[in-house]
């Protein structure tokens, strides 16, 4: 297991504050919230992001990540919240272990706030559509 924090929660030199556990998954509170109930959800298997993740962490992820999303919201009360997953510095990554931030949005001042600077998308956007498709089909 790489020496991240959350490489070190696993190996039980940290302690957490433990949501759900199963052999692929960790959920555990934030320590740093951005709302009550702020939940990071992690894979056992030490990648650093989503694309180096095995099929089966994917499976287990995916599998857990709705489930928690509905305890969330059952406990906290919030009807809204943001699933956010970051790949790489330049995409804010800090801790290099693939992790999901569940985050509940109770009002305008907690939760997650999102700056979405859009364009239309380009000419080019039915030649990148087809080769992403294949790309994604090579795996």
């Amino acid at each position: 297991m790489p020496d991240t924090i959350f490489g070190r929660i696993l190996r039980g030199e940290i302690p957490c504050h433990k949501v759900y556990e199963d052999d692929h998954v960790l959920a555990f509170l934030d320590v740093y919230p951005l709302a009550r109930g702020h939940t990071l959800v992690i894979p056992k298997e030490p990648a650093a992001t989503l694309d180096a993740l095995s099929d089966a962490s994917a499976e287990a992820l995916g599998r857990v990540l709705p489930r928690l999303c509905r305890a969330i919201k059952e406990v906290t009360g919030c009807e809204a919240y943001n699933v956010l997953q970051n790949n790489g510095p330049l995409a804010h990554q800090a801790v290099f272990h693939v992790h999901f931030h569940i985050i509940p949005t109770p009002d305008e001042r907690q939760g997650l706030g999102v700056r979405w600077p859009s364009s239309p998308a380009g000419d080019d956007a039915p030649e990148l559509a087809r080769s992403l498709a294949a790309a994604a089909r090579r795996g």
